[in-house]
């Protein structure tokens, strides 16, 4: 399982061909996902092999320029899922309407999950939400051994970008981007490989600390805890929010230079499974990772897993690839999720000598959009 930050499980999704939800894959690995529906695509989806994970801040204050963007993006996004053009690509002398790096690809099960982070809602209450802000939608308190930094945490708008291709992934969080500006600009961008799994038809992959990743995911085809643990509803949330669901993304660094020199032994009662075999250790120990974010030493919370790796150059100090994981769980409330799993984790997790927290962000992913509606048009009229 070996999560790096929250719970060992997560939950189910929409079920292949079921109409009124977006997330069913057409055609494998190589089909669409529909970006319309109740909710939206990229959550209780499979999870594909490839992200693209981007964070903007708004420039504008302007509410319209916030709900035209949205409008842009959506459009933008219900094209680029079947595989589209946003726009013409041979312009002449004009700039194009797409940058065409997508041009002869396959939609490759694109989606793309678009979320509305807490300072959206604060800073002056630019925009005129603060009302409506979520209760779920907290700050993120601070863990113990935190080592954020700020240039790659928060940000106003979330945008997470899926896909079976790298390049189709690419285009579609480039798109997104250019179609923001001027009224909005990235805070950072990350891509990430290397999925954890969440559905009973992928095999388990394993991480980038070479244990099985997603053992105990709760697979996206359990439509009953994802209705339980995963999708936001009353009174807890607005009605605005019903459906949709509050993501965590947290960057977490692997000192891959230590672990490697760690005895496998070692590895193996640190995660609390057998490395090649993956199975459970009968002597498993107390500060066990999948031990402690698991849920039945969390009062029975959930969490739907959707991390990646990443690799982000080398670490001089060790000689090794400077890597990592980016977490990324949703849930119906982090209060009562993410966050006391966190603390217990943060506090007696074995696998903090090899980790360190670095980036962090939330957000308030709304429903669904309908054909010719945008995503957030509950919130923003």
């Amino acid at each position: 399982m070996t999560g790096f930050g929250a719970s060992a499980a997560t939950a189910g999704v929409v079920l292949p061909g079921a109409s009124q939800s977006a997330g069913a894959t057409v055609g494998g690995a190589t089909g669409s996902v529909a970006f319309h529906g109740e909710h939206q695509a990229g959550i209780a989806t499979p999870a594909q092999e490839h992200l693209q994970f981007a964070a903007l801040d708004m420039v504008s204050h302007s509410r319209a320029d916030l709900r035209d963007l949205l409008r842009r993006w959506s459009s933008a996004a219900a094209l680029m899922a079947v595989g589209k053009l946003v726009g013409p690509v041979e312009t002449g002398s004009k700039p194009a309407g797409d940058t065409g790096e997508a041009l002869g690809l396959r939609p490759a099960s694109l989606t793309m999950t678009f979320g509305f982070g807490p300072s959206l809602f604060g800073n002056g209450d630019r925009f005129g939400l603060a009302a409506q802000r979520p209760a779920p939608l907290v700050d993120l308190p601070s863990f113990r051994a935190d080592a954020l930094q700020r240039s790659i945490s928060g940000g106003d708008l979330g945008v997470q970008v899926c896909a079976n291709d790298p390049q189709v992934a690419f285009h579609a969080v480039h798109e997104l981007m250019r179609l923001a500006q001027p009224v909005a600009r990235p805070r950072w961008l990350l891509a990430g490989f290397g999925r954890t799994g969440n559905s009973r038809n992928q095999p388990i992959p394993r991480n980038l600390m070479g244990f099985f990743d997603g053992t105990a995911n709760i697979k996206v085809e359990d439509t009953t805890v994802l209705r339980n643990s995963v999708w936001a509803a009353g009174p807890v949330s607005p009605a605005w929010m019903h459906g949709g669901s509050y993501l965590v993304a947290r960057r977490i660094e692997i000192a891959l230079g230590q672990w490697d020199q760690t005895a496998v032994v070692r590895q193996e009662r640190t995660i609390g499974r057998s490395k090649v075999a993956g199975a459970v250790l009968a002597d498993l120990p107390l500060h066990a990772h999948i031990l402690l974010s698991s849920p039945g030493a969390n009062n029975g919370a959930k969490l739907l897993r959707r991390g990646y790796s990443y690799l982000d150059g080398i670490d001089r100090a060790s000689g090794t690839p400077a890597a990592g994981v980016l977490f990324i769980c949703y849930q119906r409330d982090p209060r009562r999720q993410f966050i006391p799993i966190q603390h217990q984790l943060a506090a007696r997790d074995s696998l903090n000598q090899f980790i360190s927290h670095v980036g962090s962000a939330i957000f308030a992913c709304p429903p669904g959009a309908t054909a010719g509606g945008y995503v957030g048009e509950g919130l923003l009229g």
